[in-house]
């Protein structure tokens, strides 16, 4: 009897655990995709919204022509008039590791300005829940040219 309700116990544990990280997973795609729409929007509270700075925060910004930026990470909290400029972002690849109130995601970017120009960048973000909300902590975005197709 021991057994079996040690058993029951242990799958139910189980079963809340994959599913806590589902619902983790996908409430942090939801943000990365609000993040990157009101940032083209320029809806600057909502984009605000998505981050929490920490003393340890930082974003790269790696270029194609071998240039790397450091930005101040308050720019994602009071950015500059780069904000706004209309377009769209389409955010696939995402690969997720969540441990406990701390996650990273790596994902693929393609970004369409409103003249209809395409930026391709793989990114990787840092998040931590904060009052049971995910929030972006940090960045590094790598821009690529991609290759033709044969």
């Amino acid at each position: 009897m021991k057994k079996k309700l040690f058993f029951i116990l242990s799958a139910s544990l189980l079963l809340f655990s994959f599913r806590q990280q589902n619902d983790d997973a996908a409430a942090i795609k939801k943000l990365l995709e609000k993040e990157a729409a009101t940032w083209r929007s320029g809806d600057v509270a909502v984009h605000a919204a998505c981050w929490h700075i920490q003393p340890y925060s930082r974003i790269l910004v790696s270029t194609t022509n071998g240039e790397t930026f450091d930005v101040p990470p308050e720019n994602m909290i009071k950015p500059s008039a780069s904000t706004g400029n209309g377009g769209f972002a389409v955010i696939s690849n995402y690969k997720v590791s969540i441990h406990g109130n701390n996650a990273w995601v790596s994902h693929d970017e393609e970004s369409t300005s409103k003249d209809g120009k395409k930026t391709y960048s793989y990114e990787i973000r840092i998040l931590e829940k904060i009052n049971n909300e995910w929030k972006l902590v940090g960045q590094s975005i790598h821009i690529y040219v991609p290759k033709k197709a044969e």
